[in-house]
């Protein structure tokens, strides 16, 4: 920030906005948090200034990271290394870039490192990397999350290929988090680049960027300079990186510590036994006490664009929701809804399909029809899913996975059979609701589950009646034909073992009372998640497998 000498104390007096030039008061800016009124521009704060605005009051408590060498090359350019590190600590008040501590967000145990690009652009050097490997190794041993708040211009020159290492030391540390349980959280700042973006800033599960802030490998003069290529406007933006599916969220500084407090609370209550008041449950199992259904106003009532979508059973069927973004490399699809939730106080992931209500709705959402990125970040949050041990709900409304020519070159059709596979040796619960249509392998690819409930008016098939009646009937005409002998309604379904059970709607279905559908959907949710987390993950596995194994068989063999 630049501040203009008005009075005796500049520090109090007027500045310019870094981000937008605008003149501000600086005593407004800094009880804003740094961020710009005018802009909304969020401007640099230091490691000190991130842990008191982020910890409860008084629960910080220093680690002391191991020493490290200073200066491991004997590295000079117009000025010995050891005495520019020495100047950076002494005008930072830091040791190296980073600071880090234990302490608790709303109550919830962390261990917090956050970084301060005063010193020496952020670099990571050797100290960090140790710092950043010991703040993973606390957080392993106390078994609570991790959170690193990150902003660097990348490794540090000085030294040499033994900064580069860090990378390596660095995710090496956070995989063992990985294969242990322990959530891990990073908040991307303005900057982030080099060999921290490549390392732990992106290899956490949940990546939360602020506005404006820049992320990459390569910044951006270097690929002008490099290559020669023009880059789109906004490039590298956390608003850039959210459209192309690289961080999970944006979050204004502001409402920060409440979204931390908010996943952080989801971890730690991960952990804590699944237990659902008794009541009755609205899922019925047995097909002769169903009447018989005509399947082509099933699929009429399926396609219904009133009927409740994944959005609206996430705000009114469960406690909370935080919804996630992104497959981590190329796209966030629109069609495909991934959360970490809580279902009457318990955590669960929920992940579904997203049509829309309006024909604008739609088009955003490209009609429900998930792209190779939708199936990949729900691929993405099933490990996650995994690794915190939590219950996975899948709600599905598609007429199928979009069947364009960009999916078929982004691969469509291996995206699908990674999601079965990931789906059939996923050790935690996985419950899959119906909810409108359930179109083929599109469908599949998020249904392969312990318990499969399908909505009175929903209907599950291998392809469209639209579909089957122009190719075996050669008249489109004869789509209700080609529904009835299909058997694509709730009833059938039930009968032929496809379904587990058939939530009933409202009298004219889940449309014209949505509130009510959204009730029952979530006792129905309550009985089958406490059902299967009595189950162990050696159980769930086996009876999945079965499940799956006797599909197709007569009905003897299935008994055996």
């Amino acid at each position: 920030m630049t501040a203009l000498e008005t009075g005796p104390d500049t520090r109090t007096s007027w500045m310019v906005c870094p981000s937008c030039a605008a003149m501000l008061y600086a005593k407004r800016y800094e009880r804003a948090g740094r961020v710009c009124p005018d802009c909304d521009g969020h401007g640099m704060l230091t490691a000190d200034q991130r842990i008191e605005a982020l910890l409860d009051p008084g629960s910080a408590r220093h680690i002391q990271p191991s020493a490290t060498a200073v200066d491991p090359l004997g590295f000079t350019d117009s000025r010995p290394y050891p005495e520019r590190h020495a100047e950076a600590s002494r005008r930072t008040g830091l040791p190296d870039a980073i600071r880090c501590v234990r302490g608790t967000i709303g109550g919830a145990p962390l261990v917090l490192a956050v970084m301060d690009f005063r010193f020496l652009g952020g670099s990571l050097g050797a100290a960090v990397g140790e710092a950043v490997t010991g703040a993973a190794e606390t957080a392993l041993a106390a078994r609570v999350p991790l959170v690193l708040v990150t902003a660097s211009g990348g490794a540090r020159m000085q030294e040499g290929i033994l900064a580069l290492m860090q990378m390596a030391k660095t995710s090496q540390a956070l995989r063992e988090l990985d294969d242990e349980g322990v959530l891990t959280i990073s908040v991307i700042t303005d900057p982030t680049y080099g060999g921290v973006a490549a390392s732990y800033a992106t290899s956490t599960d949940i990546i939360i960027a602020e506005p404006g802030a820049r992320l990459g490998f390569a910044g951006p003069r270097v690929i002008q300079q490099t290559i020669g290529e023009t880059l789109p406007a906004g490039f590298q933006t956390a608003e850039f990186l959210l459209e192309h599916g690289v961080v999970d969220m944006i979050c204004h500084r502001s409402a920060l510590r409440d979204r931390l407090a908010r996943l952080l609370a989801l971890a730690a209550d991960s952990k804590r036994p699944v237990e659902f008041a008794d009541d009755e449950n609205p899922v019925r199992a047995d097909a002769t006490q169903l009447a018989p259904r005509d399947a082509w106003q099933s699929v009429r009532a399926a396609r219904e664009l009133a009927r409740p979508t994944t959005l609206d059973y996430l705000a009114a069927s469960f406690d909370e929701f935080v919804e996630l973004h992104g497959d981590r490399l190329s796209a966030d699809c629109p069609a495909m809804i991934t959360a970490l939730a809580r279902l009457d106080g318990a955590p669960v992931v929920v992940i579904g399909t997203q049509k829309g209500h309006t024909a604008t709705e739609l088009a955003q959402r490209n009609y429900g029809m998930p792209t190779p990125a939708g199936y990949r970040k729900s691929a993405r949050v099933l490990r996650l899913a995994a690794k915190l041990g939590i219950p996975v709900i899948t709600l599905v409304d598609t007429a199928g996975a979009y069947p364009g020519v960009t999916a078929e070159e982004q691969g469509q059709a291996v995206a699908i059979a990674e999601s079965l596979k990931l789906l059939a040796g996923l050790p935690v619960p996985v419950v899959t609701v119906v909810t409108g249509e359930g179109g083929s392998g599109g469908a599949l690819a998020l249904a392969v589950a312990d318990r499969v409930i399908v909505c009175e008016n929903a209907v599950y098939s291998v392809i469209s009646p639209e579909g089957c009646a122009s190719i075996l009937w050669k008249d489109a005409t004869a789509a209700p034909r080609a529904a009835a002998a299909l058997r694509v309604d709730s009833t059938s379904l039930l009968e032929l073992g496809v379904a587990d059970g058939v939530l009933p709607e409202p009298p004219g279905g889940a449309h014209r009372d949505p509130a009510a559908a959204a009730t029952a959907l979530r006792q129905a949710l309550r009985h089958a998640v406490s059902d299967l987390a009595r189950l162990q993950a050696a159980q769930l596995l086996d009876r999945r497998h079965h499940r799956f194994r006797v599909f197709g068989l007569s009905t003897n063999d299935q008994e055996k």
